[in-house]
């Protein structure tokens, strides 16, 4: 319920909201997102954030899954003012494949895969503009802003449930490309390294190595050596944030482009030849359908920009 101000700009009042079984298994921000028509999304992960939005009378990050039965208590937000609201440009995006169930695009490097914390929409968003006919659209799992490759994009609630759980499960196998600073000897190795994440003093947010961190592990085999750089397949076991990004870069085999974890002079260098991305891919995948059980092996290719600098490592 909407109630207006002095400013007369609308707010939502406090509500309890109890989630039903159409909401179970979906993100708090998601949740937040089609609860709070008219919300910046900005609004709702700085609610979220600050402790402003709980879940059974307790905290939670965007990322936590709503559970049927969840008691959710939604903070007065601001609806946007007119003058406030973007229009969203329809996206199209390569389609690598698509049923009745799900869509599994290629995801360009340098966009983001939804709106919030300063980006006013990304993939999902351009992906509903662009088919308005579509009564359900919600992302699967999540790529980094300059990741590119595979993304899945659930067109069915029943399809984003069994996805989440096989995610959750670590059923499937998830591959990526990644080029990294240094010479990596090991044909196949195992990295399991806890992670955490954190915010650092100007509030953005990281991840890092550390004890007390929830379990993450990475399978990285080596696919081709260019003197000081060796391009790599990262597998994932556990789906964390940023995981391959820390892991590799906690073993001393920074990403060659990341902003985040790798090494500013060698980005730098890159980027003045004419690579200004983060060098990693989403390459493979290979799950069963979420409704059929089929058994999906999909591939994006690496994008022309990747391989031309492969190219070039190895002529060197």
């Amino acid at each position: 319920m909407c109630k207006q101000t002095s400013d007369k700009k609308p707010t939502f009042s406090v509500r309890l909201v109890r989630a039903d079984a159409g909401s179970d298994g979906q993100r708090i921000d998601n949740f937040l997102i089609r609860e709070c028509k008219g919300v910046p999304k900005s609004h709702l992960y700085k609610a979220i954030r600050s402790g402003q939005v709980r879940v059974n009378r307790g905290r939670v990050q965007a990322e936590y899954r709503v559970k049927e039965g969840d008691e959710v208590r939604i903070p007065p937000l601001r609806v946007a003012a007119a003058d406030e609201k973007r229009v969203v440009p329809a996206g199209q995006f390569p389609i690598v494949y698509e049923d009745e169930a799900l869509i599994v695009i290629d995801k360009p490097s340098g966009v983001a895969v939804h709106g919030g914390s300063g980006v006013s929409f990304g993939v999902i968003e351009q992906m509903r503009a662009a088919r308005p006919e579509a009564r359900f659209l919600e992302l699967a799992h999540r790529l980094d802003k300059e990741t590119s490759g595979l993304l899945i994009i659930a067109k069915k609630r029943a399809a984003l449930v069994a996805l989440h759980g096989m995610f959750k499960e670590s059923r499937g196998r998830k591959c990526y490309l990644a080029l990294v600073e240094g010479d990596w000897v090991n044909d196949r190795q195992h990295i399991r390294l806890p992670l955490e994440k954190y915010l650092t003093r100007d509030g953005e947010r990281r991840v890092r190595v550390r004890p007390d961190g929830k379990p993450a592990h990475t399978i990285i085999s080596k696919e081709a050596r260019f003197g000081r750089y060796t391009l790599v397949k990262a597998e994932l076991r556990t789906g964390r944030t940023h995981q391959i990004r820390v892991h590799l870069a906690a073993s001393g085999f920074p990403i060659v482009g990341d902003e985040k974890y790798g090494n500013d002079q060698t980005r730098a260098a890159f980027a003045r030849g004419g690579f200004a991305r983060m060098f990693l891919h989403a390459h493979t995948l290979e799950i069963p359908h979420p409704l059929t059980q089929e058994r999906l092996s999909l591939t994006a290719p690496l994008p022309d920009v990747c391989q031309r600098l492969l190219e070039r490592l190895a002529g060197s």
